[in-house]
C-alpha cells in the first residue's frame, strides 16, 4: 500500500482542518457560556412578621405557592418591616421582605430593588367602648395604648400619628405590645386601645373586627394626615362591609392606609422576580375588603428603585416560557438557548464550510498536476506544427514520467485516490500518444 493511502495520512489531514475548528467552536461556546445565567436557587428566605399578622400570612401563601416550583422558601419572622429593612441591609441570608411604605427612603438604591406593591396596610384604631364613636386620636389621650412590638412598622407608624397629636413618644401608658398578646389584652381590659398596621386578612385584625365590644376609630382628618405623611391614603371600610346582616360596621369608616411592598436583594435570581411576581398576581388580585380586583400588585411605592425583571413584568407579563411550561422547564430552556446561539453560529456553517475546503484542498494537490499535463501538452503541439523530432519527444517523456512520478508520491486520504488514478490514467493518454508520434518520425 502506498504511503498517500494509508489512514494516518487521512487522519493527519482531517486534523489540519479539525483542530482550527474545534478551536473556534470552543470559543464559541465559552463566550455564550459568559452570558448564561446561573441557575436559580433553591431555596430562598423570606423575612415576614410576627404569627399573626399579614407579613406572616402571606409569607405562607408565597411558601406554599413557590413550593410547587421546587423552591423551598424559608419563613423568618421579625418585629415588623424595620427589622426586615435591617435584614435585608445586613443579613446575606435573607432574599426577600415584606416592607411598609415610608419604612424606606432610598430611591437610588443599589443593594435593594422592590417588586412593586403588594396590598394596601390600613392603620386599624381598635379600642373599647365599642359604643363611643371616635374619630380623633386625640381622644385616646390618659388611655393605654398597645402601639406594637419593638422595631415594628406599625410601632413607627403609631408613634408617627400620636406624636402628631401632641403624645408623648415616652408616655408610660403607650405599650410595646403587638399581635395577638394585644388582642388578648385589649380583650380583658389590660390596654384600651391597640394600634395595628395590616390587611384585613391578618389574624390580629380579623380577630379583632369579629371581636364584640371592640369598636373601630374612623379617621375625620384622613385628609389632613394625608397632607402631612405622603406615604399614606385615604381608604374607606363601607358599611356592612365585614357583615351585612350584622352592619358591621354600622356606618363607613375613614382609614389611612400605607402599602406593603415586596422588597428583594438588587442581585437576586431574575427568574426568582418574576417567579414571585407571578405568585403575587394570584395571591393578591382579587377583589379584597378594601381594593378591587386587579388593583396589586402594582409598582406604586418609589421608596426604592424598581427591580428591572420587575419593570418588565408590570409591562409584558411573565417571559413566555414560564406561561406555559413548568417553572423549572423554563428556566432550563431559558439557560440553554443561549449555549444554542454558537450551534447556529458557528457549528452549522463550519459544518458546511469546512468539508468544501477540504475536498477543494484535497484535490487541489492532484489538479496542480493535471496543470502541468496540460501545459506540456500544448508544448507537444506548438513542436508539431515544426515537426516532432526523438530527441524532442524523448524529452517530453522524460518530463512526463517526472510528473507522474510527484503525483504519486503524493498523499491523499484514501477517499479521494480516485483522483489520483484518474490522473494516472491521463498521464498514460499523453504517453501513448507521444510514442505513436515517436512511431511516425522518420529517422534521419
Amino acid at each position: 500500500m502506498r504511503r498517500s493511502d494509508t489512514p494516518s495520512a487521512s487522519r493527519r489531514e482531517l486534523l489540519i482542518f479539525a483542530l482550527p475548528a474545534l478551536v473556534l467552536i470552543a470559543a464559541a461556546f465559552a463566550l455564550a457560556w459568559q452570558f448564561v445565567r446561573p441557575a436559580p436557587p433553591k431555596k430562598i428566605v423570606i423575612s415576614t412578621g410576627a404569627p399573626g399578622g399579614a407579613y406572616h400570612y402571606f409569607g405562607e401563601r408565597y411558601r406554599d405557592k413557590l413550593a410547587q416550583d421546587g423552591i423551598e422558601v424559608e419563613l423568618r419572622p421579625s418585629s415588623g418591616a424595620v427589622e426586615n429593612l435591617r435584614r435585608l441591609k445586613t443579613d446575606d441570608s435573607v432574599d426577600v421582605g415584606f416592607l411598609q411604605g415610608g419604612i424606606a427612603n432610598e430611591p437610588d438604591s443599589d443593594d435593594l430593588a422592590t417588586l412593586g406593591s403588594m396590598y394596601l396596610e390600613p392603620v386599624w384604631v381598635f379600642h373599647r367602648k365599642a359604643d363611643a364613636r371616635l374619630d380623633r386620636i386625640d381622644q385616646l389621650k390618659g388611655r393605654r395604648i398597645a402601639v406594637g412590638t419593638a422595631g415594628s412598622g406599625a410601632q413607627l407608624f403609631a408613634l408617627q400619628l400620636l406624636a402628631a397629636n401632641g403624645f408623648a413618644t415616652d408616655d408610660p401608658r403607650l405599650v410595646a405590645l403587638g399581635g395577638m398578646d394585644a388582642v388578648a389584652a385589649l380583650r380583658r381590659g389590660d390596654v384600651e386601645a391597640f394600634f395595628v398596621v395590616g390587611a384585613p386578612q391578618a389574624p390580629v385584625v380579623d380577630a379583632l373586627l369579629h371581636t364584640p365590644g371592640i369598636g373601630l376609630l374612623s379617621f375625620a382628618q384622613a385628609d389632613g394626615y394625608v397632607r402631612h405623611f405622603p406615604h399614606l391614603v385615604k381608604i374607606t371600610l363601607p358599611r356592612g362591609a365585614i357583615d351585612i346582616r350584622g352592619d358591621q360596621p354600622p356606618r363607613d369608616v375613614q382609614l389611612l392606609a400605607a402599602t406593603a411592598n415586596l422588597v428583594v436583594k438588587a442581585d437576586i435570581h431574575p427568574a426568582i422576580v418574576t417567579l414571585l411576581l407571578k405568585h403575587a398576581r394570584d395571591i393578591h388580585s382579587p377583589p379584597g375588603l378594601l381594593q378591587a380586583a386587579n388593583s396589586f400588585p402594582a409598582p406604586q411605592d418609589h421608596a426604592l428603585p424598581i427591580h428591572p425583571m420587575a419593570r418588565r413584568f408590570y409591562d409584558s407579563g411573565p417571559p413566555l416560557l414560564q406561561r406555559y411550561l413548568p417553572f423549572w422547564l423554563a428556566v432550563l430552556i431559558d439557560r440553554l438557548f443561549v449555549m444554542l446561539l454558537p450551534l447556529f453560529a458557528v457549528v452549522i456553517p463550519l459544518s458546511k464550510v469546512i468539508p468544501a475546503i477540504y475536498n477543494w484542498r484535497m484535490r487541489a494537490r492532484v489538479y496542480r498536476w493535471y496543470g502541468e499535463l496540460k501545459f506540456l501538452e500544448a508544448e507537444i503541439d506548438r513542436a508539431g506544427q515544426d515537426g516532432h523530432s526523438l530527441a524532442a519527444i524523448d524529452t517530453f517523456l522524460g518530463r512526463l514520467d517526472r510528473i507522474e512520478e510527484r503525483a504519486a508520491r503524493r498523499k491523499l486520504p484514501l477517499a479521494f485516490s480516485n483522483e489520483l488514478y484518474t490522473l494516472r490514467e491521463h498521464i498514460g493518454l499523453v504517453r501513448r500518444r507521444l510514442r505513436h508520434l515517436a512511431e511516425t518520425v522518420t529517422q534521419p
